[in-house]
């Protein structure tokens, strides 16, 4: 099944759930990557979201995060920071590899591979409407809201 060249696919998730990008039709979704829990940007990221869940709740919108971090990870990240939206555990980059965002980067002048801060909209139909790469943390959960919110 094709969701604008997004395959339909399961993925374990954060509170013992599976997450399967075809039952969430009926409502928005925003899956944003990153790539480590309790680093830096990835918390502020995690938090601004968290800031806005009850706002991208009213615009009828999910979201779920997803890095290559373990389960155990996810949930004491989720705990931490009080996050009200689920994490999805990609340990083996199949949803990386699916949205494109596995990337050579430079850490402290050495080239590692990692994953590119990535955030991608689905209408409520499943398609996907809006994708951003290289995301720059400051104000970006504003501008996904602010596209969810004009999709009504």
């Amino acid at each position: 099944m094709q969701n604008n060249n997004v395959d339909d696919f399961t993925s374990p998730a954060t509170s013992g759930l599976t997450f399967t990008l075809s039952a969430q039709r009926g409502k928005h979704l925003v899956v944003y990557f990153y790539p480590k829990d309790n680093t830096p940007g990835c918390t502020t990221e995690a938090q601004q979201f968290r800031d806005l869940y009850s706002k991208f709740q009213a615009a009828g919108c999910e979201i779920v995060g997803v890095s290559r971090d373990t389960l155990k990870s996810h949930e004491n990240f989720k705990a931490k920071f009080t996050l009200p939206f689920e994490l999805l555990s990609d340990t083996d980059e199949a949803l990386c590899t699916l949205f494109g965002v596995m990337k050579m980067k430079n850490m402290y002048g050495k080239q590692v591979r990692g994953i590119e801060r990535s955030t991608f909209v689905f209408d409520k139909a499943g398609v996907m409407r809006q994708e951003w790469r290289g995301v720059k943390v400051p104000e970006h959960a504003n501008q996904v809201l602010e596209f969810v919110q004009s999709l009504n």
